[in-house]
């Protein structure tokens, strides 16, 4: 489990061919403290868990699958990643609950300057729409957010998000623009809610 709390924006630094995925290498900088983590660990790249296999230096490998590579963005390729080791127990929880299991990908619609601030609108895929509500909370490439408005439409939900300027200095959503692609991940608590909603509706108040 993470909270969504970057921790340090790595740099991809050679993707490798791996059978129908891809061996990464990551850069990390020195506060991330890569001596408190050992071959096995879990660590999140833009939000999608993935095991470490090998440390050097101030760098990490991993090994992500072609599945991995058909549910998400931005793991096959060059550029800077953000960075969050899984929360041990006892931990601060200063974001929410994030597995690290990307739900879908979604397409930035707008990203804009409003006073000290920026506006990030971004379309999530249809499936995700009954997840996301006004005030609630959502992960974008790991970095747990809150939806400050929500518009259904057919081709999916717009969902509009304010970046305050430490978001934008410490993660990677200072590189984001028009057409991105972004890696999202719902609320934990929204699934389960959403599950018992529907079951309440198929069999009644028996199950309850």
């Amino acid at each position: 489990m993470f909270t969504g709390i970057v921790q340090a924006v790595g740099k991809v630094r050679e993707p490798e061919k791996l059978g129908d995925g891809v061996r990464l290498t990551i850069v990390t900088p020195e506060e991330f403290h890569l001596e408190e983590v050992r071959v096995g660990d879990s660590i999140a790249v833009n939000g999608a868990c993935m095991t470490v296999t090998k440390i050097e230096g101030n760098s990490f490998q991993i090994d992500v699958s072609a599945e991995s590579l058909s549910k998400t963005s931005g793991l096959d390729t060059f550029g800077e990643v953000n960075l969050e080791k899984a929360m041990r127990l006892g931990d601060r929880v200063d974001g929410h609950l994030v597995s690290g299991h990307v739900d879908g990908v979604g397409s930035v619609e707008s990203m804009t300057q409003v006073a000290e601030s920026y506006k990030l609108v971004i379309r999530a895929p249809l499936k995700l729409s009954p997840y996301l509500a006004y005030k609630g909370s959502i992960a974008v490439n790991g970095v747990s957010l809150t939806i400050n408005e929500v518009e259904d439409t057919a081709m999916g939900a717009l969902v509009s998000i304010n970046l305050i300027p430490h978001t934008m200095q410490v993660t990677t959503l200072k590189n984001l623009k028009a057409q991105s692609w972004v890696n999202l991940e719902v609320d934990t608590i929204a699934r389960y809610v959403e599950r018992m909603v529907k079951l309440r509706e198929e069999e009644g108040d028996s199950l309850f």
